[in-house]
């Protein structure tokens, strides 16, 4: 079955199951990018590592293995609270806690290199929430962002997650649900942004080799659209309940009008 909205599909942002549409999106940029490539480069998937408290990985679903509706978490939430007011009350009674130990964490991302230098032509990023809302994980990347800004790598950047805060850049931008960067290193300060919402088809846009070569086009929709039907995404998703995290409440109201329209959503 296919994904009921016309552009990114705001329940694969949840957490739980982010990491595995991360994995499965770089893969198949990666393979629809190294079909349209010369001999002259060639995409590699690196791995990005650091390390956070358990804490911080709660905030973006790393220890979880399934997903859980958002009435099971809240469920999951009210029982501890109860157990620590009751430890409160109950001063010579014992309680397990649960402390913040570090965790590793690696993130995959995409390098086009050239074949015969090794060179790393153009990087390409699809954030996480790890990115934007850790700590450890919003310094890394843009330590890491940062290096890349200052060399001659191309930088594309993908960001389909509403949560957290977005990657800084100078021009005032109305806040927008998603966006892709587009930084061709030749052409710094400048870049080229896309940004649209939840309603919207998710632009087609290019990546960039090195100046003077014809750049590669990637249809991101029709990329993400494989990755729901070969995924078996709408086994897995509940659409009776809001997605994670929540939408604005006028978009939630025309995601609501367009899943009863398309039956995926019983009437309330």
């Amino acid at each position: 079955m296919t994904s009921p909205f016309p552009g990114m599909n705001p329940y694969l942002e949840n957490p739980d199951l982010w990491s595995e549409v991360h994995h499965r999106l770089i893969t198949a940029i990666a393979d629809n990018i190294e079909s349209h490539l010369s001999q002259k480069y060639r995409v590699a998937i690196e791995k990005r590592t650091y390390r956070t408290d358990s804490e911080d990985s709660l905030l973006v679903g790393i220890p979880d293995v399934t997903i859980l509706s958002v009435k099971q978490k809240t469920q999951k939430s009210d029982s501890y609270t109860a157990t620590a007011t009751l430890s409160t009350e109950t001063a010579n009674k014992s309680v397990d806690v649960t402390l913040p130990l570090p965790l590793e964490i690696k993130e995959g991302y995409l390098e086009i290199r050239e074949v015969s230098t090794g060179k790393v032509v153009t990087i390409i990023e699809v954030l996480s929430p790890t990115n934007k809302r850790t700590k450890e994980g919003r310094k890394s990347y843009l330590d890491k962002r940062e290096k890349i800004l200052q060399s001659d790598t191309n930088l594309v950047e993908i960001d389909l997650i509403r949560a957290g805060e977005k990657m800084p850049m100078i021009t005032h931008i109305a806040d927008t649900d998603y966006r892709i960067l587009i930084v061709r290193s030749y052409r710094l300060p400048s870049a080229q942004l896309f940004a649209f919402s939840v309603r919207e088809t998710i632009p087609n846009f290019t990546i960039p080799l090195q100046k003077g070569e014809q750049e590669i086009e990637v249809n991101l929709q029709d990329l993400l659209s494989v990755i729901y039907k070969k995924a078996r995404f709408d086994l897995t998703l509940d659409y009776n309940i809001p997605p994670v995290p929540d939408l604005s409440v006028e978009a939630q109201e025309w995601m609501d009008q367009l899943l009863r329209e398309q039956g995926r959503r019983g009437d309330s």
